[in-house]
């Protein structure tokens, strides 16, 4: 088994210098980076590996395939600030060095691997939710987030004293609003009296309100101010602050792509976290480095959604799984969804 290369990039000259280096096993974390087996890479989204979220739910992935298909991974960091010029040095650099497939975590990607990819015909590039940019030798990695967000707003409107919840978007795109929809169209449609208090952090082209804890914990402050007494967060790494915050007063949190209850980051709030919206980034991730390594890559778009538990409520919180009446109701919702009577909205 071979250990994970992780890369930090900064700006275009430094992402070509240390790919370069890496790829000459001078980097102090490389080790095999000269053999001959199977290479596979991820190239970070905002706030990058460690945001206990979107970013670590594919490190997950890539750390599965290097167990268990001996694959060498390699890791690359986003640099603040960057430009898709950045992006395209990131990608092109992982395929040169031989790197397959390359993975782009996040829609932020998109135009990185539209001009990337057809310089590479022999290299699978995958991208994580993003279906507008196709390709031959692209693989769309998709989820039905506003599903599994309806779950949420069907518990979370169940557990509300207060009648009030909050939802808190990192950055206001048309993907994080697919949570915000299912979030409220589940708990109005679980209790019509529930009131919704939606926020964004930021708005494009500003993407720090995924990577910026502080507005994610003023804004929960402001949201608990208004008797808010359970907070979603779709913030990537911004989220952390809210569900410090949240927990801090006592209140429930619900958290989002990885099953954050389980990560060691946020142990100290852990029991705040009533239960997450996950996302089997995890298992799309591997699943990709695997068809490529059975020499079946997989292209176009792989939708992952409640059918396939592409998408669920983790069930980690002892607290959660003890509310019968709670999960109940989540269950029915999940199976009117599947079975086509509930259909979810993807904009509010």
């Amino acid at each position: 088994m071979r250990r994970i290369t992780r890369i930090t990039t900064v700006g275009v000259a430094s992402a070509a210098l240390a790919l370069s280096v890496t790829a000459c096993g001078g980097n102090s974390s490389d080790s095999g980076s000269g053999s001959d087996g199977d290479k596979a890479a991820i190239a970070y989204d905002i706030g990058g590996r460690g945001d206990q979220s979107f970013n670590d739910a594919a490190y997950a992935g890539l750390e599965k395939a290097e167990k268990d298909l001996d694959v060498q991974g390699s890791e690359a960091e986003p640099s603040d600030g960057e430009g898709d010029a950045d992006k395209v040095q990131r990608l092109t650099e992982l395929a040169r060095s031989g790197n397959n497939p390359v993975i782009g975590v996040g829609f932020a990607y998109a135009p990185a691997i539209k001009k990337v990819a057809p310089k590479f015909p022999k290299t699978t590039f995958g991208i994580i939710d993003d279906a507008s940019v196709t390709g031959k030798n692209i693989a769309n990695i998709v989820f039905n987030e506003e599903q599994g967000s309806y779950l949420a707003g069907v518990a979370a409107a169940k557990v509300t004293k207060s009648k009030t919840i909050g939802f808190i978007g990192g950055v206001e795109t048309p993907l994080i609003k697919k949570f915000e929809a299912g979030f409220i169209q589940g708990a109005k449609d679980t209790d019509a009296s529930v009131n919704v208090l939606p926020q964004y952090l930021t708005q494009p082209p500003d993407f720090g309100g995924f990577s910026k804890p502080d507005l994610g914990k003023a804004a929960a402050q402001g949201q608990l101010d208004k008797k808010a007494d359970v907070i979603y967060s779709a913030a990537g790494l911004a989220g952390s602050g809210a569900i410090e915050a949240v927990s801090k007063a006592g209140k429930w949190n619900i958290g989002v792509d990885s099953d954050q209850y389980q990560q060691k980051g946020l142990a100290p709030y852990k029991a705040s976290i009533l239960t997450s919206v996950t996302k089997d980034i995890e298992d799309a991730v591997f699943n990709l480095i695997k068809s490529v390594q059975d020499g079946k890559p997989q292209t176009g778009e792989i939708r992952y959604g409640l059918d396939k538990n592409g998408v669920a409520l983790s069930m980690s919180n002892p607290a959660f799984a003890d509310m019968k009446d709670v999960i109940a109701a989540v269950d029915k919702a999940k199976q009117d969804i599947i079975d086509g009577k509930i259909t979810v909205k993807t904009a509010p």
